[in-house]
């Protein structure tokens, strides 16, 4: 992972070299990327890493929110997500010019910023690494739990219309039978390999959303009739589907941190704001058509409503499906790297058997997500909880920390301003954090025991 291997100096010198304000080091100047991108190629990679299976849950989450409710709170979670992300980065940015380094990752991020920050901060620095990681590496294993749902779901879509009811099969059970070829794309240790394969998804993604429109704006109901807002109790499992569809910062770290201008990333125009306006603007288009279409019998996908006897609509399933699953390979290598390369090799520096252990981390990988997976077939309230609890802490609550170390104690803004920002940053992912986990571990169990 870029700057896993940044030599950071001690903090007390970095306090003082970072109170010059004149200081003339430029981090974006002293970054080794092999291949930079473009801000073309940046901005497709933004869009690619957005656009995945929770915009097909979108019109689920329309439903649960109501829809002039869903409309504007989707426009202010975006709005929320991309302030959260140009947060981030600026941030970052001025960690790495105080520390006078290249980049940093997230988790050496949060680190130095509770080391700068607040007495009371401090004593977290030693831990803020692993606590970062844990949410990562929980993060990417839920989604790719989704992804093993959505692919079982929407197979079996097809499969149960040409099987008589008796013979039809669980869906747990049924996801089970793809357990073999996750675990072979899981164990492709070069991305490279992946590459024809992922521009392949991509073109399939995008003809999905063509056929996803074709359905979706056919004789289309009266409009007024839809309910302008849900109930309290179902709002929570709405934003945690949004905040999982709406927010990467996994993706956004990276794509920054190897662009050939970074500058450009952000700024009111820049690639992040350009490429998360774009995304919002799809999120809440497809949500809103897709509830306007299918009302209260929307399913978690979208897809799912589509006229099983169709063969365009069989053949969108299947194909999105193997978009989602060579997916799974790219998602499942970020946590099997940040295990791998944190945790796990270390211990292994006298054993000749590296490459077996690493297999065996990637088969336990597939297993962990298979088993959560099976036990909680749900798809909808699966995106909800892993947006409810990973992304109010990674792209909400943890990037306002960052900030208010970063600037802390003297660049706090007139009246101190960013300091009572960034706690109230923290207080809405704290509490998205615990009413959407609660809402959606409730709404499951709820589910699983009918």
């Amino acid at each position: 992972m870029p700057g896993e291997n940044v030599k950071m100096e001690p903090v007390g010198a970095s306090k003082q070299q970072g109170e010059d304000d004149g200081d003339d080091y430029d981090p974006h100047l002293h970054r080794d990327v092999e291949s930079p991108t473009t801000n073309a190629e940046t901005l497709i990679h933004l869009l690619k890493g957005c656009l995945g299976t929770g915009i097909l849950a979108m019109p689920e989450a329309f439903k649960r929110s109501g829809m002039s409710c869903g409309i504007v709170s989707t426009f202010l979670i975006g709005i929320l997500c991309a302030y959260c992300l140009n947060t981030l980065v600026k941030s970052q940015y001025v960690i790495c010019k105080r520390l006078k380094v290249g980049l940093l990752t997230y988790p050496e991020s949060m680190k130095v910023a509770c080391e700068i920050g607040p007495k009371c901060l401090n004593r977290f620095a030693p831990h803020a690494p692993l606590i970062v990681n844990i949410f990562l590496i929980v993060y990417q294993l839920g989604i790719c739990c989704v992804y093993i749902v959505f692919v079982g779901a929407n197979v079996k879509a097809v499969a149960d219309y040409y099987m008589p009811p008796e013979k039809q099969i669980a869906l747990p059970l049924f996801m089970l039978i793809f357990f073999i070829p996750f675990l072979a794309i899981i164990c492709i240790r070069n991305l490279k390999l992946l590459a024809p394969f992922s521009v392949v998804a991509n073109i399939i993604t995008f003809v999905t959303f063509g056929v996803v429109c074709y359905y979706v704006f056919q004789n289309l109901p009266e409009f007024s009739k839809y309910e302008s807002f849900g109930t309290l109790v179902d709002y929570p499992l709405y934003f945690g589907t949004t905040l999982f569809s709406l927010q990467a910062v996994g993706v956004v770290i990276a794509l920054e941190n190897n662009m050939a201008t970074p500058k450009s990333f952000l700024g009111p125009f820049g690639v992040l704001n350009i490429g998360m306006g774009l995304v919002t603007v799809i999120y809440v288009g497809m949500g809103m058509m897709g509830y306007w279409q299918y009302g209260k019998d929307i399913k978690a996908s979208v897809t799912l409503n589509f006229p099983p006897a169709d063969y365009l609509a069989q053949a969108i399933n299947i194909m999105y499906s193997i978009a989602i699953y060579i997916s799974y390979g790219l998602q499942g290598f970020v946590p099997v790297q940040l295990l791998w390369s944190n945790y796990i090799v270390q211990r292994l520096e006298d054993s000749q058997h590296k490459l077996r252990w690493e297999y065996l981390l990637r088969f336990g990988c597939v297993v962990v997500t298979f088993v959560l997976a099976m036990t909680i077939p749900l798809l909808g309230l699966f995106i909800s909880l892993v947006g409810s609890f990973c992304l109010s802490a990674l792209g909400i609550a943890f990037p306002a920390i960052i900030e208010l170390c970063a600037y802390w104690p003297d660049k706090l803004g007139p009246c101190r301003y960013v300091l009572f920002k960034d706690i109230l940053l923290i207080i809405i992912g704290v509490v998205g954090l615990l009413a959407g986990s609660y809402s959606a571990i409730l709404a499951i169990v709820t589910e699983l025991t009918k």
